[in-house]
């Protein structure tokens, strides 16, 4: 198998840990997500892996326009990178799905996340470029930043034609989720849930607290984007929902998102959806998975972990799909 296997990661104060076991286990890449209602800041935690590591290849994914001047994410783009080294820093972008959620927000317009990418590249080169009616560039006295130009590689985190057309124009590659988009050479797609123990109960408290995180991720996922009819169970889901205030229920559906269960979705999350979903699988079964993946043009899989023992996550996915 020639499937690239990285790992994902909601941004945590161990995160560097999990970036440090994630390389001895032989991962290539570990991205962290950039939420800042729900997570840890993700240029403190992905300086703080690059100071504990030496090989995985680190970066945001993904990056968020909205919350950050251009110049802002492509000075951290550089420290990071003065931190690592060049050859191990990637970005991903995105329009922002749970992080503009949690503000209250749609996600962005795809041109202005295309806008927002050409000029921190430019940046990073250290060309001088227009930003909000003024001319901006990084100006780095020795000592005092990264040497410019600095290339690093880019993805957008993208679906559908307009994210597709956005990641053509702008970036080397995609992120995807649930599906991958064909046409790429650098086609990433992210995987949750748990790999199976031998013999073990899928109805276990350790799988739902592994698995979970991802299932209810799918049933906000399709409530977002109005297809609640394609999964089995997702209208009583979305019924529990009903009654709270429409100023705040962005909070409600989104907490703990990708961590943990909570307790109005905990009744949506049992063993045989779990399977049926691909949530929780056998190592045979995620190797089936992998092969499929790779057949449809995947050039990378980025597993995120969860539940309380992330290394258990991330050891048991990296020997299934090594084996």
């Amino acid at each position: 198998m020639s499937l690239t296997i990285s790992c994902t990661f909601a941004t945590s104060n161990q995160s560097h840990e999990h970036a440090r076991i994630a390389e001895e286990l032989g991962y290539t890449r570990a991205w962290f997500y950039d939420s800042p209602s729900l997570y840890s800041d993700v240029w403190v935690q992905l300086c703080r892996a690059a100071d504990r590591t030496e090989r995985i290849i680190l970066g945001p994914g993904c990056l968020i326009p909205s919350l950050r001047h251009p110049a802002t994410s492509a000075s951290a783009i550089a420290t990071l990178a003065s931190i690592a080294g060049r050859e191990r820093v990637c970005v991903a972008f995105g329009t922002g799905f749970t992080g503009r959620l949690m503000l209250g927000k749609r996600p962005m317009r795809w041109a202005d996340v295309s806008h927002y990418v050409r000029t921190v590249r430019a940046l990073l080169r250290g060309e001088q470029v227009e930003w909000d009616g003024s001319i901006i560039q990084l100006m780095y006295t020795e000592g005092f930043g990264m040497p410019l130009p600095l290339e690093v590689p880019v993805v957008l985190g993208a679906a559908g034609p307009k994210g597709a057309a956005a990641a053509r124009e702008v970036a080397d590659g995609v992120l995807c989720a649930p599906e991958a988009l064909p046409g790429f050479d650098w086609t990433i797609l992210f995987n949750y849930g748990t790999v199976l123990d031998e013999g073990e109960d899928p109805d276990s408290e350790r799988v739902i607290a592994a698995a979970g995180p991802g299932m209810t991720m799918v049933f906000h996922f399709l409530y977002e984007h109005r297809m609640l009819d394609k999964l089995p169970g997702a209208d009583a889901w979305a019924a529990a929902y009903e009654g709270i205030d429409p100023a705040t229920k962005h909070l409600a559906m989104h907490d703990r998102h990708l961590v943990a269960v909570t307790e109005r979705d905990r009744p949506f999350i049992s063993g045989d959806v779990l399977m049926a979903s691909g949530m929780a699988m056998t190592p045979q079964q995620l190797r089936d998975k992998l092969a499929k993946m790779e057949e449809s043009g995947v050039t990378e899989v980025a597993y995120q972990p969860a539940g309380p023992d992330i290394p258990r996550e991330l050891e048991a996915f990296a020997k299934a799909a090594h084996d």
